[in-house]
C-alpha cells in the first residue's frame, strides 16, 4: 500500500491533512521534517506532506531552508482547514478542567476559550502528543487541544468542535516526491515554485524580477531569508503562476538566471482552495 510520511505523532493535522489528500494511503509519522523527507529517499514513503505556511501563523520555520537541498521535488500542494477540538478522558465535563495543553502556536488560536473556560496554558512540543498526553494521564482536570482525528487515535472525548478564534484558520502544504511531475503544457492553474539568490547590491532584486513584468507573470509569493548566516547574500522563495516550458515563463526564467542563482523546486496544478479564492 502506497504511503505519505508526515512531521508529529499519529494524529496530527499533517496526518490528517494527509488522510484527506489521500484517502486509503498508510500515514507514517516522522520525528522531524527531515526525517519525514529521509523517509521518502529512503523508500520507506513515496510521498512527504509538509507544512510551508499558515493564514494565522505565516511562513512555517526550517522548510525554506531545507528545500532546496532535500534532493525531493514538489509535485503538488494541499490546504487544510485548521479546526481545533477541545479533548479530554471520557467522564471529563468543562468544569473539572483546569489546564489545556498543545502545542504554543495552537494555544495562541484559541485565546478565547482559554480566556472563558479560565484554564491554564501548558506547551507541549505537538497537537498530537499533547493528546497522547492527556490521554496517558488519564484525569479530569487536563485538556488538549487538537484535532478530531487525535481524539479517535488516543481514545480522547470531544468536549467543543472548531473553538480557533479565527474561522480562516488554513494550513498549506507542499506533497514532495524523488522525482518531479511535471503536468503538460496548457494545464490550466499551474504553480512553479522555484528558490534564487542574489548579491546584496543596488537594484539586484529589481533586476532579476524584471523578466516577469514584462513577460506578464503573476508572482503570487516572494519570500526572502537569510542564506546560511550571512548578511551579504539573500535568498528568497518564489512562486508563479504559469508552466516554465510556456514561453513568457521560459523567458522570465531565462532573465533570472542572468541576474540571479535558479534552484526549481516542483511544478504542480494548484489546490481547488488556491483557484476558489483567487476567483473571489
Amino acid at each position: 500500500m502506497n504511503t505519505i510520511a508526515f512531521q508529529g505523532f499519529l494524529g496530527a493535522y499533517s496526518d490528517l491533512a494527509c488522510r484527506h489528500a489521500f484517502p486509503g494511503w498508510n500515514t507514517l509519522p516522522c520525528a522531524s521534517f527531515e526525517a519525514a523527507m529521509q523517509a521518502v529517499r529512503d523508500g520507506q514513503a513515496q510521498l512527504a506532506m509538509l507544512p510551508c505556511e499558515n493564514s494565522l501563523a505565516g511562513r512555517v520555520p526550517d522548510i525554506h531552508r531545507l528545500l532546496p537541498q532535500s534532493g525531493l521535488h514538489v509535485v503538488g500542494e494541499h490546504f487544510e482547514r485548521v479546526e481545533h477540538c477541545l479533548l479530554a478522558p471520557p467522564g471529563t465535563t468543562e468544569a473539572t478542567l483546569k489546564r489545556a495543553h498543545s502545542h504554543p502556536m495552537a494555544l495562541g488560536q484559541v485565546l478565547n476559550i482559554l480566556r472563558d473556560l479560565k484554564l491554564e496554558s501548558v506547551i507541549e512540543a505537538d497537537t498530537a502528543g499533547a493528546a497522547a498526553l492527556v490521554a496517558e494521564r488519564g484525569g479530569h482536570e487536563d485538556a488538549a487541544i487538537a484535532s478530531s482525528l487525535a481524539a479517535e487515535v488516543y481514545g480522547l472525548h470531544i468536549l467543543r468542535r472548531n473553538i480557533e478564534d479565527a474561522a480562516h484558520n488554513t494550513t498549506r502544504f507542499y506533497v514532495m516526491a524523488t522525482e518531479p511531475r511535471l503536468p503538460a503544457i496548457g494545464t490550466p492553474h499551474v504553480v512553479t515554485s522555484f528558490v534564487f539568490r542574489v548579491r546584496s547590491i543596488p537594484a539586484a532584486l529589481y533586476k532579476a524580477l524584471g523578466g516577469f513584468a514584462t513577460n506578464g507573470i503573476n508572482l503570487t509569493k516572494l519570500e526572502s531569508y537569510m542564506l546560511d548566516g550571512r548578511f551579504t547574500a539573500t535568498q528568497f522563495l518564489c512562486e508563479a503562476d504559469g508552466h516554465p516550458e510556456d514561453p513568457a515563463m521560459a523567458r522570465a526564467l531565462d532573465e533570472l538566471r542572468y541576474f540571479a542563482t535558479l534552484t526549481p523546486l516542483g511544478t504542480y496544478v494548484a489546490h481547488p482552495y488556491r483557484i476558489a479564492n483567487e476567483s473571489n
